[in-house]
């Protein structure tokens, strides 16, 4: 059976599966999942699989606890929380009952080894936030392997944090910018998120929408309408990053990239957050232009360049 690797919390379970499941498993060497119940005094996470205990060892617990470079808190923080695994095999416990062995550093080296290390800046791929910084977002990009999606890499239009786009739990595509040579990823988002062209064209001169003021300037208001399009509007001290705002659509010129906008209603008194719309899913990018053709500004990726100079 050939394995397809997931994001964690996205495999078959097996709290449920028979014996003979169970076995079958351990023979093909597939990628389960179960909720961890504890981290136990003996630095092993413990689960259930249907009424049979199971345990997974500290340095099964992540590639590289072996090897000293995981520390206790990213272990344990898997408490209560679905986690992958394969099955290494069954052991007699103190109590002469049955214990599964369990690796999730097994099933993290399989995902690198035939799904990771295939990839290429460029390439898309599904994600799941997993935490957020000040900095960016930290996504699970297979079997809980992290890599990092930098605030400047969500969208072109300015955002004051990370959660001004994603969510913890969020499942989102990515497109690969770079790999460094150990082979761990910087994500970017943004090139997903459509061009200039591809966003304006979902706005019409004339129309009122909502949109989220993104920074205020003493020439005027940065406010976003879509993920990937701003425009200017009056200068409105009384505003700050982040407010809902409704504008009047006034102006739209491609030759610039502006969009021109009037502030109807400066508070709609409630948080918005924009959806991601996606205008590329999956495939590979090897370069990505923003700018429209008129323009003199070139806000582009060329995802090329890294591919060939990883850092």
């Amino acid at each position: 059976m050939m394995q397809t690797f997931r994001t964690e919390g996205n495999y078959r379970s097996a709290d449920r599966l028979s014996p003979a499941e169970l076995r079958a498993a351990i023979a093909s060497r597939e990628i389960l999942q179960s909720t961890a119940l504890a981290f136990d005094t003996q630095r092993q996470l413990r689960f259930d699989l249907g009424g049979v205990k199971a345990v997974m060892p500290f340095g099964q617990c992540a590639d590289g606890a072996e090897s000293g470079t995981v520390r206790d808190i990213a272990v344990l923080t898997r408490v209560g929380r679905p986690t992958c695994f394969v099955i290494e095999g069954m052991e007699t416990g103190e109590n002469g009952q049955p214990c599964y062995q369990l690796s999730r550093a097994e099933a993290q080296r399989m995902c690198k080894a035939e799904y990771l290390d295939t990839l290429q800046p460029g390439d898309i791929l599904p994600c799941t936030v997993t935490h957020i910084e000040p900095f960016g977002a930290f996504c699970d990009v297979g079997c809980g392997i992290s890599a990092l999606l930098p605030i400047d890499c969500m969208s072109v239009s300015r955002i004051s944090s990370p959660a001004d786009r994603v969510s913890v739990g969020q499942q989102i595509l990515c497109a690969i910018k770079s790999r460094d040579v150990q082979g761990r990823f910087v994500l970017s988002i943004r090139e997903l998120l459509g061009t200039w062209e591809e966003n304006a064209a979902g706005f019409t001169v004339g129309e009122t929408v909502v949109g989220i003021v993104r920074s205020v300037e003493e020439y005027g208001t940065f406010v976003e309408i879509a993920p990937n399009l701003a425009g200017l509007a009056e200068t409105c001290p009384d505003l700050h990053p982040g407010q809902a705002v409704s504008v009047y659509i006034k102006n739209i010129l491609p030759d610039k990239m502006k969009i021109k906008l009037v502030i109807v209603n400066h508070s709609l008194g409630q948080s918005h957050r924009f959806d991601l719309r996606y205008f590329i899913t999956e495939g590979h990018i090897d370069h990505w232009l923003y700018s429209t053709p008129e323009s003199r500004k070139r806000i582009e990726t060329d995802f090329a360049v890294a591919a060939c100079n990883p850092v």
